[in-house]
């Protein structure tokens, strides 16, 4: 499923590259606010996520100056490389690993490594959706995201 999102956002760039920078970060109703921010949005979460798997940080320095589609590309890339790396390493005991992580507010909650993947997953998939929600409010048609007619594999 990975490889599906990463084929999917791949085309999402491409058609993102048709837009302006205005378009791009236009503000808008859901998502992140704007078509940029949700892409970014997206990587960040995987990184996030991969972070707390790893249990060492992986580290972006050109994070916090990501502003244009060339950026966020550079960014999905980078971050694509390391969950690949992370992926690899996975054996059948990963499945139910345990990670445990303490919010912003103290809370502290335990997931399951497979259970953080799935939401990694599920995550970029319904942020997929508003983008093409949004590209039809802008009269283009959006990415097809259908699974069944995608080579992915």
């Amino acid at each position: 499923m990975f490889l599906y999102n990463w084929q999917v956002r791949a085309d999402w760039f491409t058609w993102c590259e048709s837009l302006s920078e205005e378009e791009l970060q236009a503000e808008r109703i859901g998502g992140m606010g704007s078509i940029l921010k949700t892409l970014s949005h997206v990587i960040d979460c995987e990184l996030i996520w991969v972070n707390n798997m790893l249990e060492k940080p992986v580290v972006y320095a050109e994070k916090d100056t990501t502003s244009n589609l060339h950026d966020v590309i550079r960014y999905s890339n980078f971050m694509k490389e390391k969950t690949m790396n992370f992926l690899r390493d996975w054996t059948v005991d990963s499945e139910n690993k345990i990670v445990e992580i303490t919010s912003r507010n103290g809370n502290t909650y335990s997931f399951t490594y497979g259970k953080i993947i799935r939401h990694i997953i599920s995550h970029e998939i319904h942020h997929i959706g508003q983008l093409s929600i949004w590209s039809r409010e802008i009269g283009i048609k959006p990415v097809s995201s259908d699974l069944i007619f995608r080579s992915y594999l």
